[in-house]
This record gives structure tokens, C-alpha cells and sequence, in this order.
């Protein structure tokens, strides 16, 4: 097959290369082999890690960095966007992300850096959002991000809680005093919602979210993501049980069950926050990437669709690019390049999907440690079997 228009979206190749890195690469291996062919260039994300660079790449706008709290209660730089049209577009892996903490905590970090995220884009007059939720280190619900817009929780109906954190009834100098991490979500008793800054009811909230997870249970936060934040088993009954309870607090507090509600449990229960302490509208990160870049559009004529990411896996399928891409191109063939595949060559094949791995014949390790070069090498072969396609 000659190519005559493609489109290169992928997300990024985590701890190797940006969303970005990889269409760059890819797009020149297939202007290589194909210099007449019409490239689309699309880095695209799901709402993780690389959201912010992915809608701006789409629509334009600008990046600004703030100095905020990370997951273990460093100061950092963090940046999130707005775009042309005023929106802020706010990535909570940049504050509040495993990759942004020294080493995996996985019951005490919050999510108090993403708060002052909205706060600083509150006060740069933006009343609209996009909240990107993918990514996270935390699993306390989005507790610390209410905290950090004046909201209060009491152990006691009556009265603050003492410092959940160092469990001390003194005051701490430690700027969550008030705020429950994972560990003790399950010490709530009540809300307090007056303190809440005024302006995040002027405003308009919309979480994209890369699952569709709920708050609890056997497929909720804990149990699926709180091993991949470092948890272990004992850990993450704990962080269940503190979703279960935290859970039953927002019903009795908002009169509304956000526990089930899919994406709930979407970066350690911040899902469930964002309903609950925003208003917020959760969609489909994918979906809403691939709207911005108008996607169906764009595939009019495509000979390909070439996506990637870091892990082809079962969860690919579960709210990821991939399953955007899959959804939304038709009888467009795809081609996944990737890091690693974890998936069923069956399920591969049932879905039309062809899969090639940069690390195929090498180490995984080997492959993250000059990632340029084998994610050509594996470009090489995808357009070899490209080629060879009637």
C-alpha cells in the first residue's frame, strides 16, 4: 500500500516520551517512506499526563506555572494552560501526580496542590475548566483539593478535627491539618461547605476522565490503582474501607450517591470530589480530545490511524486513547505502537488492531533507556506491515 493521509495520534510513552516526542518520531519515519502522504499529527491524551499539552497543541493558548504543594508536601512548579477561548485547562498529574513526589506515599498524599491549581486559575479570572484527572499519586478523594478551596472536615459534628494526619490534638504547622489523606478518610464524620471560595460556584467544571471506575469496591480505586501507588494489601482494604465511608458522608452531606457514578473513582476517589465539591460534569478524556481535534473529521480519507502509548493492555480498552481511537475510526485501520503489549493477540485480532512493541527482542528497561531509537525501530516495522497491506 502506498499511503496517501494518516493520522499519528498517540498518548505518551509514560517515563520515556511526551505525547508530542512520539508524533514527532513516527511522523518522520512515515515521511520517510511515504514523502507524498498527508500526515495529521495528532498527541493525544485521555486526561493524564500530557492533557494540557495535547488541548493546546489543538486549539492554542498559553502555559502558566505556579508554585504549589506536592502529594508529600513539597513546594513545586507546576503548569497548567488557557486556551484562547479562556478555558483553563488544569492537569492534576503536574501537582498532584506519582511522578511529582520523591517516593510512592500512598496514604498520605493529597491532592492540596491540584486546589491551588483552581485557585490560582480562579484568580486569573477564568470561570470555565477542564479538570485532566488521570495520573495521580493519591487515593484521598479529593479532599485535599476541597481543603485547599475552603472546605472543612470534622471528625466531630460539632468541632474541627484534630490534626488527622500526625494524629495529635495540638496545633500543627503542617498545612493539612484539616485535610484527610487515604488513611484516614474513614475518621469523617462531617463537611463544612461555607468556607468554599465563592467564585467555584461561577464557575463551570468539566473532569476529563481516562476511567470509568467506581468510588469503592473490587473494581474501585483502592483495590484497582492504590497497588500501582505503592500500596499493599493491608493498604489497600484500608483505602476501601476509608471510600466506603467517605462515600456514605457525601450521600448524607449532598443527598446524592456519587459512589457508583462511573469515574467516581478516577484518581483515587477525585472523581467522586469534583461532583461533589465543584458541580463538575465527568466525560470521557479521549472523547473530549478527540472532539477538539475533530477527529472524524480529519478521518475522511485516511489510508491508517497509527496511535501508541507506553502499555497495551486489558485497561487500553477501559476509557484509555486506545478505546476512543477503536470507537471512532470506522473501518480506518489501526496500527498501536507501544512499549510493551500486555494483550491478548486474540482480542487484538478480534478488535482490527495491529500491535508492534519497542521493546520487542530487548528488555523493557533497555527500550525506556533510549526510547528515540526503538520507537523508530518499531515505527520501521509498523510501515513494513503497512506496505505490505492490500
Amino acid at each position: 500500500m502506498n499511503l496517501t493521509k494518516v493520522i499519528i495520534a498517540p498518548d505518551s510513552f509514560k517515563g520515556a516520551l511526551t505525547a508530542r516526542e512520539a508524533t514527532e518520531i513516527i511522523a518522520d519515519e512515515v515521511r520517510l517512506a511515504f514523502p507524498n502522504c498527508e500526515i495529521i499529527k495528532m498527541p493525544i491524551a485521555d486526561g493524564g499526563e500530557g492533557s494540557v499539552d495535547a488541548v493546546l497543541s489543538a486549539i492554542g493558548g498559553r502555559v502558566i506555572s505556579e508554585t504549589v504543594t506536592s502529594p508529600d508536601f513539597r513546594h513545586i512548579e507546576a503548569k497548567y494552560g488557557i486556551t484562547d477561548n479562556g478555558t483553563a485547562i488544569i492537569e492534576m498529574a503536574q501537582s498532584s501526580g506519582i511522578t511529582r513526589q520523591l517516593q510512592l506515599n500512598p496514604m498520605t498524599s493529597d491532592t492540596f496542590g491540584f486546589g491551588e491549581l483552581i485557585l490560582a486559575a480562579l484568580d486569573n479570572n477564568v470561570r470555565t475548566f477542564t479538570l485532566c484527572i488521570g495520573g495521580s499519586a493519591t487515593t484521598d478523594g479529593g479532599c485535599g483539593m476541597a481543603a485547599a478551596l475552603g472546605v472543612k472536615f470534622f471528625e466531630k459534628t460539632d468541632e474541627p478535627s484534630p490534626c488527622l494526619l500526625h494524629k495529635t490534638d495540638e496545633p500543627s504547622p503542617c498545612l493539612h491539618c484539616f485535610t484527610p489523606c487515604g488513611e484516614t478518610l474513614q475518621h469523617i464524620k462531617s463537611i463544612d461547605m461555607s468556607g468554599i471560595d465563592k467564585r467555584v460556584a461561577e464557575s463551570v467544571f468539566t473532569v476529563m476522565c481516562d476511567v470509568d471506575n467506581p468510588l469503592y469496591g473490587v473494581r474501585g480505586s483502592a483495590y484497582v490503582y492504590g497497588p500501582q501507588k505503592g500500596a499493599n494489601p493491608g493498604q489497600v482494604q484500608i483505602l476501601d474501607e476509608g471510600l466506603r465511608h467517605y462515600g456514605s458522608v457525601l450521600l448524607k452531606h449532598f443527598d446524592k450517591n456519587f459512589s457508583e457514578i462511573p469515574g467516581a473513582g478516577a484518581a483515587g476517589g477525585l472523581g467522586a470530589g469534583c461532583m461533589a465539591f465543584l458541580g463538575a460534569e465527568l466525560k470521557s478524556g479521549i472523547d473530549a480530545i478527540l472532539e477538539l481535534y475533530s477527529f472524524r473529521t480529519q478521518l475522511q480519507g485516511a489510508d491508517f490511524v497509527i496511535t501508541g502509548e507506553g502499555k497495551l493492555d486489558s485497561q487500553s480498552f477501559r476509557g484509555k486513547v486506545l478505546s476512543g481511537i477503536l470507537r471512532e475510526s470506522g473501518n480506518v485501520p489501526i496500527v498501536a505502537i507501544c512499549g510493551a503489549c500486555d494483550c491478548d493477540p486474540v482480542i487484538l485480532e478480534e478488535k482490527g488492531i495491529t500491535a508492534f512493541e519497542a521493546s520487542e527482542g530487548i528488555t523493557v528497561e533497555e527500550s525506556m533507556g533510549n526510547p528515540e531509537k526503538y520507537l523508530r525501530v518499531a515505527t520501521k516495522r509498523a510501515i513494513d506491515f503497512i506496505t505490505k497491506t492490500d
